[in-house]
C-alpha cells in the first residue's frame, strides 16, 4: 500500500525491520527541503515573515500531533525521541514525586527506554522496580496487574505494544485498574501510536512518549504527552533561550507555560515541520487501514512461516505487525546476514529488551517487524529464502 511513495523501493529491497525505524516517504524530504531552502528562520524569535511562518508551521505541528492523539495542543511537548521523553518524565516528575520504598512497575518484556530511566532512580532515590509476570504467551494480563499491585505501588510503566512480543496491552483497563489504587500510569507509545488509532483521553494514560521516526517521520524528534496538571509539576531539566520569559541579575526566573517550558534552545525545526506533513499523510491514508493491512499480512507471514523447517516462533499469537523468529541451531545474527544477502533486511539482537531473555528462555532472535508498505509478495520471498535446503551450509 502506497509503495510508490518511497523511493527506497526503487532499489529492489524488502524492508521488514519498520519497528525499528520506517522508511521515510518522499513528502518527508520534500518539505525539510522546503523549509531549508526556502524559509530557513529560527522558530519563536523573529518578527519578520519567515520567522513568522515558521513559528505557524512550528505550532500547526503541535496542534496536528495533539488532534492525532487526541490530547489538548498544551499538553504535547517536542522532544528528541521516545527515549528522551521517558528520562525527561522520570526525571522531571517523578524523581520528586516518588519516595524511598514506593514501587514502579515494569515488565521483564520493556525496551531499555523504560527501564534503564527507573533503575538510574532507584539507585538514587531508594525506589523499588519490581516486574509484571508473563503469562505463556509472553503477554500482560489484567489478573497478573492486579495481583502485582501492592499498597507501595506508585507508577506503572508499560509498553502499549511491545517491540519483541508485539502484544498489544490493555491499557486502558491497566490504567483505570491503576487509578482506582491511585497508581500514575506511564505509557511508552513507540510501538503503537505509528501503528493504530490512538486517543489519550480514552486510554486515560497520565504520560506516553513516542517517536516521529518510527512513523515515516524524521530522526532526532520526539513527542511527551502529559496531562496538564501533571505537567505543570515538572521541574525544568534544560534551561535556556527560549523556554523562559524573564531572569533577572539576582537569580529571579520566570519561565513559560508548557508546552514552551519543556523546549530549551532552538529546536530541531525542519523535524517538527517534516512531521507535520507526515502526520496529515498517515491521516489521509487512514489508522484503521494501516492497522487492518498489518493484522492481514502478520497472519499471512505467520501462516507461511511455518512451512519453513526447523522454524521457532516466539509470539506467533500476538497481535502487532512483529513477528520474532529464530531457525534452529542458528545464530540470529547469522541469520540475519544470510537473509541480507537476498536484500531482505530484519532487525536480529536482543532488541534493547536485555532482560526478556528471563521469559523468552533466549537472548538473540530474528525480528520482522511490518507497516502498511509491505506484501504478502515480500513475506513469500523471505519465507523461499529460509526454504533454501542449502541454508546452513552456506552460513557455516
Amino acid at each position: 500500500m502506497n509503495r510508490e511513495d518511497f523511493l527506497m523501493y526503487q532499489d529492489d529491497l524488502i524492508y521488514l525491520d519498520s519497528g525499528a525505524t520506517t522508511l521515510k516517504p518522499k513528502v518527508l524530504a520534500d518539505t525539510i527541503s522546503e523549509y531549508y531552502n526556502h524559509y530557513s528562520a529560527n522558530a519563536h524569535r523573529g518578527d519578520y515573515d519567515i520567522s513568522l511562518k515558521v513559528d505557524a508551521l512550528y505550532e500547526k505541528t503541535r496542534y496536528l500531533v495533539s488532534n492525532f492523539i487526541n490530547a489538548n495542543v498544551n499538553e504535547v511537548a517536542f522532544t528528541n525521541n521516545a527515549t528522551d521523553s521517558l528520562s525527561k518524565i522520570v526525571w522531571g516528575f517523578f524523581e520528586d514525586y516518588l519516595e524511598e520504598g514506593d514501587e514502579v512497575l515494569l515488565t521483564k518484556a520493556e525496551h531499555a527506554s523504560n527501564i534503564l530511566p527507573w533503575f538510574e532512580l532507584a539507585k538514587r532515590k531508594g525506589i523499588v522496580v519490581k516486574y509484571i509476570p508473563l503469562n505463556e504467551d509472553l503477554k500482560v494480563t489484567l489478573e497478573n496487574v492486579q495481583n502485582s499491585i501492592t499498597p507501595r505501588t506508585q507508577v506503572i510503566s508499560l509498553a502499549h505494544v511491545t517491540n519483541v512480543v508485539g502484544d498489544i496491552r490493555p491499557i486502558k483497563e491497566i490504567t483505570e485498574l491503576a487509578h482506582h489504587n491511585n497508581i500514575l500510569v506511564v505509557c511508552d507509545g513507540a510501538q503503537s501510536v505509528p501503528h493504530q488509532k490512538i486517543d489519550v483521553k480514552d486510554l486515560d494514560v497520565d504520560f506516553m512518549a513516542f517517536s516521529a521516526h518510527k512513523m515515516c517521520g524524521p530522526t532526532g524528534l520526539g513527542v511527551l504527552y502529559g496531562k496538564e496538571k501533571y505537567l505543570k509539576q515538572f521541574r525544568p531539566l534544560i534551561v535556556g533561550g527560549g523556554m523562559n520569559s524573564s531572569f533577572e541579575f539576582d537569580g529571579t526566573v520566570v519561565y513559560h507555560e508548557i508546552p514552551q517550558f519543556f523546549e530549551a534552545g532552538t529546536p530541531n525545526i525542519a523535524a517538527v515541520i517534516g512531521f507535520g506533513a507526515v502526520i496529515e499523510y498517515l491521516e489521509n491514508i487512514g489508522m484503521e487501514r494501516i492497522l487492518k493491512m498489518e493484522q492481514e499480512l502478520r497472519a499471512y507471514a505467520i501462516q507461511r512461516l511455518k512451512e519453513v523447517p526447523d522454524i521457532i516462533l516466539y509470539n506467533e499469537h500476538s497481535e502487532s505487525g512483529i513477528v520474532t523468529f529464530n531457525i534452529r541451531d542458528i545464530f540470529a545474527q547469522d541469520l540475519a546476514i544470510y537473509l541480507n544477502k537476498y536484500r531482505i533486511c530484519v532487525r536480529a539482537g536482543n532488541h534493547c529488551a536485555k532482560i526478556l531473555k528471563d521469559d523468552l528462555g533466549i537472548k538473540n532472535t530474528c525480528r520482522m517487524s511490518l507497516y502498511f508498505y509491505n506484501t504478502k509478495e515480500e513475506i513469500d520471498t523471505l519465507v523461499e529464502v529460509l526454504k533454501n535446503p542449502k541454508m546452513k551450509e552456506e552460513i557455516i
